[in-house]
């Protein structure tokens, strides 16, 4: 009988077999923002500029509403009552529903990143 060159020996293995990752076509965007790529950092951009956008509505918003009471309030020197009514009473509502717009819409902004990354 020939004896077997050492590189031609086979090896028997006995354990379960192990699962490879598949490195062509392998998507993960949650990696791509922990490592910090070029990929991953667009998306933490993008829901940084939608976050921005948000918060420059609402400033928007916030300035319109409380900017001209100024000059409302100075073209009626006489009407400190009805000042007070506005800021105390009259602006209320509108700043709650304002917040609660503003956290809604980041929260949802939040909510599409996160369905985006666990998605594929």
């Amino acid at each position: 009988m020939p004896q077997q060159d050492p590189a031609e020996r086979r090896v028997v293995v006995t354990g379960p077999p192990r699962r490879s990752r598949r490195t062509s076509g392998y998507y993960r965007p949650r990696t791509e923002i922990d490592e910090q790529t070029t990929l991953g950092h667009t998306y933490v951009r993008s829901l940084m500029r939608t976050q921005l956008r948000a918060a420059l509505t609402v400033f928007a918003v916030l300035v319109l509403l409380i900017g001209p009471l100024p000059l409302l309030f100075a073209a009626m020197p006489d009407a400190r009552r009805l000042e007070w009514a506005v800021l105390g009473f009259g602006l209320y509502a509108p700043l709650v529903l304002l917040a609660r717009w503003y956290v809604r819409r980041a929260e949802r902004n939040e909510r599409d990143l996160v369905r985006l990354v666990e998605d594929r």
